[in-house]
């Protein structure tokens, strides 16, 4: 990192409360605590991966609004 930035943080920092600089200490040390990767908790089929990936692109006015779709199920099934 460079002096320029350490100079901005420090004229920002400089007059700020205890509680501030408290806050930026323990938003620094998660930053530097967190992993590096993001690891998956779960599998996917190839099946599964190929209908995400074809979702990147599509037409998002094409999609029912989730709270709609709940609606509609507990109309349905009359829930």
């Amino acid at each position: 990192m460079d002096s320029i930035t350490f100079d901005l943080l420090t004229n920002k920092l400089k007059n700020a409360p205890q509680s501030v600089l408290e806050r930026v200490m323990a938003y620094v040390d998660s930053l530097m605590t967190e992993p590096n990767s993001i690891s998956k908790t779960y599998s996917l089929t190839k099946e599964q991966q190929e209908i995400l990936d074809n979702q990147i692109n599509s037409d998002k006015s094409t999609y029912t609004k989730a709270e709609t779709l709940y609606s509609d199920l507990k109309k349905k099934y009359e829930l």
